[in-house]
């Protein structure tokens, strides 16, 4: 078997996200997510397609847990979509929507499969970001509250967490350019110090409450090279670095901003608004 060629802690795993499997949309409880807004806008998605059916992961879980077994896998890594278990984002928790990840996650351990739970993988219950999303500093207890709630349904079963899947992405796209989900921009240097608060604050939460637990983030980083060999364009070229590489694993893993976010960063942080903003149009995307 190919799997004898790695070395024994070698982990080998398959991964999804929620909107993007799951389906049910509009089963059990469930709220709407940014993604289920933004799939029903005019000319936001190729021919119109949503996540309302996607692969009937709700449905079909047992089909496909017994197909990962069939492949050896040994780790899941699913997330789980914030609005199914709270469908107003905070407050009244819905429990079809929880008891659907108990099923998912003891299925996996009768398969001998790990499961690894991403906390968020972008689909950002639509009633919170009706007050603003990841641009309002309430996030971070939103997510923190969010974060608690699954840590003590789960954590007697899963001890390996993420808090974001790629939140370069998300905070880029959806509110510096506005090209995906919520597809509303903001002020961008805010939803990149409040995603990073919250990570700090669901660390907290998965510490405090589940035993042995393991945390991580998922960040994707790419080289950031110059068109041409001229000093604006290593500069253009630094300054994509910063925001797409360094600005959410440089202070969740070293404790500072790269030097071109540092300042404006702290005015946020002191004052609660921004007191410079990067326009998306600085930041050139293939």
């Amino acid at each position: 078997m190919i799997f004898d060629c790695w070395p024994r802690q070698f982990i080998w795993g398959v991964s999804t996200s929620s909107y993007q499997i799951e389906g049910a949309a509009h089963e059990d409880g469930r709220g709407e997510s940014v993604w289920d807004v933004f799939c029903r806008q005019l000319g936001t998605i190729v021919n119109g397609d949503t996540g309302d059916v996607a692969c009937d992961h709700y449905h079909r879980y047992g089909e496909d847990v017994a197909l990962m077994q069939d492949l050896a896998i040994q780790a899941y890594r699913f997330s789980v979509a914030w609005p199914r278990v709270l469908p107003q984002g905070v407050g009244a928790v819905n429990e079809p929507g929880l008891a659907f990840y108990d099923r998912l996650i003891d299925s996996l351990l009768a398969a001998n499969i790990e499961p690894w739970l991403c906390l968020y993988h972008w689909d950002l219950p639509q009633t919170l970001e009706d007050l603003g999303g990841w641009a309002n500093r309430g996030s971070v207890g939103w997510f923190a509250e969010y974060a608690a709630l699954i840590a003590r349904r789960y954590g007697d079963r899963v001890k390996r967490f993420a808090t974001f899947n790629e939140p370069s992405i998300f905070a880029l796209f959806g509110y510096g350019f506005g090209s995906s989900a919520p597809g509303i921009p903001r002020d961008y240097l805010k939803v990149i110090h409040h995603v990073n608060l919250a990570h700090g604050a669901a660390v907290d939460a998965l510490r405090a409450l589940v035993p042995a637990v393991l945390i991580g983030g998922i960040h994707n980083r790419q080289p950031c090279l110059p068109e041409r060999d001229t000093p604006e364009h290593w500069a253009a070229a630094r300054l994509l670095d910063d925001y797409w590489n360094r600005c959410f694993p440089d202070p969740q893993h070293l404790g500072y901003y790269p030097s071109s976010l540092a300042e404006a960063m702290g005015a946020i942080s002191e004052s609660g608004r921004s007191s410079a903003h990067l326009s998306p149009a600085g930041l050139v995307w293939p």
